[in-house]
């Protein structure tokens, strides 16, 4: 266990996809994408900058420490699987899929995991 809420983890996500789209990651940007308060971004930032999982640069810009990247990247990894697995298996589109992918990427065992990967390996 990496010692953080679902929603510590929704944050790092979304930190890694607003680097990856747009360069740079700010707390307007995070509140703006995941629905939420600044202030709630802010008291979020404060836990995963204490767990060593993010820090705040000079500029401003909030950054993934290399133990945040690879949490993020993990995270990301498993909802971008999942989503892929939930379109392959019910045929439903990529919105829905996306959506119930969020609800169960957090929760999923590691072997689960493993083992859809070898399913979509297979049938994918």
């Amino acid at each position: 266990m990496n010692g953080i809420y679902e929603s510590g983890e929704d944050y790092l996500e979304a930190i890694l996809c607003l680097k990856e789209e747009n360069g740079a990651a700010r707390s307007v940007d995070v509140a703006r994408k995941l629905n939420v308060s600044k202030p709630s971004v802010s008291r979020a930032m404060s836990i995963l900058e204490e767990k060593g999982y993010v820090y705040v640069s000079k500029i401003g810009s909030l950054e993934l420490t290399e133990q945040g990247k690879e949490l993020a990247v993990e995270i990301y990894g498993r909802h971008v699987l999942l989503t892929k697995f939930l379109q392959k298996i019910t045929g439903v589109g990529e919105e829905q899929a996306e959506a119930n992918a969020c609800k169960i990427e957090h929760d999923i065992d590691d072997d689960i995991k493993r083992g859809i990967e070898k399913w979509m390996k297979e049938n994918g």
